[in-house]
């Protein structure tokens, strides 16, 4: 097992605009090592590079510039190498509809060079929940059960590294506890390196050791998920007040905003301010206090800041 999983250096990718348009930086030059049997995600805005990035990654998009270097083998030295280290969950759903599950996962697995005797497609059809639909074709499946496959083929060619791309987008609970279940056993029982798109940043905080965050194409942030939410020294205090609020309180550096029930949340920095200093401007606001509670920053405080900065 390598150090990293994968280590990218100095990666670009620009596509070229059309007669009127300007050339379009996708990504500028990122640095990004993502260590071997973590749980990494990778985040960023609507167009921030994200998914150019994973395709580049899986070998479908040529980079501009750069090294990119898959569990120890470098994409342009050995290609073939670096293709079979890496699987990819894509989000779009494209299944061929005349295949069954088990038949699209032997053709996978044979795109793959995987000898009849290694393959496992009835286990994969068991891990992702579908074997009771193994010989029914793609295109009688629901979208849930087809997301379930597209897992699948991204597993035939036992990868060191597993790729979703917003894997639980638009999917329903029971789906999304089935995914997380599975690629949490993938990453705890195989060792499996798994990198993670999404857009549910409670997502994200809860199943990731480490976060990359890439806006506008450049890396903005990259540090385990611990150290990225305390970067964010925004504190808050939430008042439950024991009668309606006829005066909000005042102090410097203190943002106040009212919630539904009459609470009110109180947040401030601690290098502006202190706790003490916040209950004491409730009290000069003559509110008597019924409950207090403390809220800590999120992965969502953390993401906008960023993002906002850059």
């Amino acid at each position: 097992m390598t150090q990293n999983a994968i280590e990218i250096r100095g990666l670009k990718k620009t596509y070229q605009g059309g007669k009127h348009e300007p050339e379009k930086h996708a990504l500028k030059g990122i640095d990004l090592n993502i260590p071997a049997g973590s749980i990494f995600g990778l985040l960023g805005p609507n167009g921030a590079g994200k998914s150019t990035m994973i395709n580049i990654m899986a070998g479908l998009v040529k980079k501009t510039e750069g090294s990119v270097q898959i569990w120890g083998f470098d994409q342009d030295e050995n290609p073939r190498q670096s293709r079979a280290a890496i699987g990819v969950m894509p989000q779009e759903l494209n299944l061929d509809p005349f295949f069954t599950p088990r038949g699209a996962l032997e053709v996978q697995a044979g795109l793959y060079g995987v000898p009849k005797s290694q393959r496992r497609s009835d286990e994969i059809l068991a891990m992702v929940g579908l074997s009771d639909k193994a010989e029914a074709y793609a295109r009688t499946l629901s979208g849930g059960m087809r997301r379930r496959l597209l897992l699948g083929k991204a597993l035939v060619h036992h990868p060191q590294i597993l790729v979703l791309d917003e894997p639980t987008a638009g999917v329903d609970i029971e789906l999304r506890q089935m995914l997380w279940t599975n690629i949490r056993k993938l990453n705890a029982d195989r060792g499996m390196t798994i990198i993670l798109t999404t857009h549910y940043l409670e997502e994200a905080e809860e199943m990731c050791d480490e976060i990359a965050i890439i806006n506008h194409g450049e890396l903005v942030a990259q540090d385990s998920t611990a150290n990225l939410l305390g970067q964010i020294d925004a504190k808050c205090i939430v008042i439950e007040p024991s009668e309606p609020i006829k005066t909000l309180p005042q102090g410097v550096g203190i943002e106040v905003t009212q919630r539904d029930g009459g609470a009110i949340a109180l947040t401030y920095r601690a290098d502006q301010t202190t706790a003490e200093d916040v209950l004491r401007a409730v009290h000069e606001a003559g509110i008597a206090i019924r409950d207090v509670k403390t809220e800590q920053a999120d992965l969502e405080d953390v993401f906008l800041e960023l993002t906002r900065s850059n």
